[in-house]
């Protein structure tokens, strides 16, 4: 009952911190930024001053889908992030430019996050069914819950290292903005304040993975 508590939890406070986001990048997409640079230029001249020169910025669909991509050195803004003014798009290019810098130093959590990637990702393909058939067959054959929570550890374990990977980038981007004069006294809080929230998705999401591995172990505990 308490892991379910805590799980349900969770999503509710998923709910409230994705609603809060959505609702900074609103209020933080209507405060021009002191520096005049659109997301991409940000990006660009973030890039160009860390002397990393093959990463392309380019433009995506989406609202709120800003991701780094190591494997092909990109950094893809969302439309309004990308040609954007206003303190939240720099402070989104910004963050997603600090991915970028990580990977050109060989930040150790971000490349081991890379490392798990191919792994994590057959793991969440099959994870849930693996589940869902050591759940209906535990009597039969419990291996196969504990392996399907094997495979579920692993996923919970990506989420904890994605955690300083997104930290890390957020205070890269901050320090940047100011130093470089895109953010002055008065939009530097405002600049942290969208990404702190934007770091809040991930923590939550950790949160929720540990309490669903929990539930996963206190049950095949139950069934042996």
């Amino acid at each position: 009952m308490n892991i379910w508590f805590i799980v349900i939890a969770v999503m509710v406070a998923s709910f409230i911190i994705q609603r809060v986001l959505q609702s900074k990048f609103d209020k933080y997409s209507d405060v021009p930024a002191p520096g005049g640079l659109t997301g991409a230029e940000v990006a660009r001249l973030m890039l160009s001053r860390n002397g990393i020169n093959d990463v392309d910025v380019v433009s995506i669909d989406g609202r709120l889908t800003d991701h780094y991509n190591p494997s092909d050195s990109t950094i893809n803004l969302s439309r309004e992030v990308f040609y954007g003014k206003s303190v939240a798009a720099c402070a989104i290019a910004a963050h997603e430019t600090g991915h970028a810098i990580q990977h050109a130093e060989g930040y150790g959590p971000l490349r081991l996050r890379s490392a798990m990637v191919p792994v994590v990702s057959i793991a969440s393909n099959i994870v849930q069914w693996v589940l869902l058939l050591g759940v209906l067959m535990i009597q039969i054959t419990p291996a196969l819950l504990w392996f399907g929570i094997g495979l579920f550890a692993l996923t919970t374990l990506f989420s904890f290292i994605t955690l300083p990977v997104e930290i890390n980038a957020s205070v890269r981007a901050v320090q940047w903005l100011e130093s470089s004069g895109m953010v002055d006294a008065s939009t530097r809080p405002l600049a942290a304040d969208a990404l702190k929230w934007a770091a809040y998705t991930y923590v939550i999401a950790a949160i929720g993975s540990l309490a669903t591995l929990l539930y996963y172990i206190a049950l095949a505990s139950r069934r042996r």
